[in-house]
């Protein structure tokens, strides 16, 4: 991701800081966070609510529309740049007080905490059951386990778990096509890995994701090297992480019009110029691809360098929501979900996600009329985003207040 990132930082910054009181938040952080949070909701708004979401996929170029396929294409940043930013959040950390053990423990504990989250209380928001048998794991899978991951890769120099990050991303499409036979490993081992889907594990338990290692925890160590940019003066950062953005940006689009590696889906010709953009785009998020990552990246890194400066008023409730990601989360989905159920009884007097997800609604069982319009939508989504808007202040102002350690791991 360009030599800046593997700039070295003296590995006693991190082991020998002094205690001190825990220093102002970059806003830029915050603010990058909060927007990915709130076009996250977007994404989940889509999941329960749209009357397209159990009849099509939004990047089935030839189902979708144009309006369709961006509204999904936009969410793609939401996992890449949260988990970039996890890492480098956890070097920043090292750089404030916090011991390489101290930061480590952290890391280890948060990390089994969010995947116990993903697989338990995270899969109740979503569907309102819980299934003994089966387990599925997303992002929080993902975020989980790259930190505990990378609770032992601090305690190399900072530019190796720069470069192990680095080289994941970029290699990690050598491994599309390769089965857990090839490899000699167990099939929900691979999966875990590399390969999305969903695998026996013991007896009738199986367990689901697309939320694979490779390469998430590679995003996560080269986020941590990331961190070393953000310690120098405000004019020289913002200079070097536009450009390390558009650098990205232009590594897509070349990798990307070559056509020959970087995405298992290779882009073509469509019917129309617009069609023809959307396939350029149409890059694979399970697992993330090298050019799905490049193309994620670059913007929200050019995003942080364009907030790098004092914001006013108008960025303080996208910087709460930033300070807040996982108490946003926990609020939004059962009330995305909860507002659905909802709406489908006054409508229609029962929901099939009353006791289910999204998943749970086939088309030969509900109306045409079932489901939302995409504008309808987009209004949901605005009103989401502004109930949560209270209770995540009440929650940002209890972090500032209070230094109780549970907080840290929200």
């Amino acid at each position: 991701m360009g030599t800046s990132l593997s700039t070295t930082v003296p590995e006693t910054a991190i082991q020998s800081a002094p205690a001190k009181p825990r220093p102002d938040r970059l806003d830029s952080i915050d603010m990058l966070r909060g927007v990915v949070m709130v076009i996250m909701a977007l994404d989940h708004v889509r999941d329960f609510w749209s009357d397209r979401f159990f009849r099509e996929d939004p990047t089935d170029l030839t189902k979708t529309t144009a309006a369709i396929f961006l509204t999904r294409w936009v969410t793609h940043y939401c996992a890449p740049t949260f988990i970039f930013l996890a890492g480098t959040g956890a070097f920043l950390s090292g750089t404030r007080g916090k011991s390489k053990p101290e930061l480590s423990w952290f890391l280890f504990t948060r990390g089994l905490w969010l995947a116990f989250f993903e697989v338990v209380i995270n899969r109740i928001l979503w569907m309102f059951n819980f299934d003994f048998y089966h387990h599925g794991a997303g992002v929080f899978w993902a975020i989980g386990l790259s930190m505990i991951g990378l609770s032992v890769l601090l305690y190399l120099p900072t530019s190796l778990v720069t470069a192990f990050g680095v080289v994941m991303v970029a290699f990690h499409n050598m491994l599309d096509g390769f089965t857990a036979q090839m490899v000699h490993l167990p099939g929900w081992l691979w999966m875990i890995l590399h390969s999305p889907g969903d695998e026996p594990l013991i007896g009738p338990f199986t367990f689901g994701t697309g939320y694979c290692l490779i390469p998430w925890m590679g995003v996560m160590a080269a986020g941590y090297g990331f961190g070393t940019m953000l310690l120098q003066d405000r004019a020289t950062r913002r200079r070097e992480l536009v450009e390390l953005g558009v650098a990205l940006i232009l590594a897509f689009v070349i990798v990307r019009a070559i056509n020959i590696y970087g995405d298992p889906r290779p882009w073509s010709l469509q019917p129309t110029l617009m069609f023809t953009v959307l396939s350029f785009l149409n890059c694979t998020k399970y697992p993330p691809s090298l050019l799905y990552l490049l193309m994620t990246l670059g913007p929200a890194i050019v995003m942080l360098g364009l907030f790098d400066r004092p914001l006013g008023d108008w960025a303080k409730p996208i910087i709460t929501f930033g300070r807040v990601p996982l108490f946003f989360y926990l609020l939004h989905i059962p009330l995305i979900h909860g507002g659905a159920v909802v709406c489908d009884y006054i409508r229609f007097g029962w929901s099939p996600m009353a006791t289910d997800g999204p998943w749970a609604v086939k088309p030969d069982q509900v109306s045409a009329s079932y489901g939302i319009s995409l504008p309808m939508v987009y209004l949901v989504w605005i009103g989401v985003v502004l109930i949560l808007y209270r209770p995540c202040r009440w929650f940002a102002g209890v972090k500032r207040r209070r230094r109780d350690a549970w907080l840290s791991y929200f």
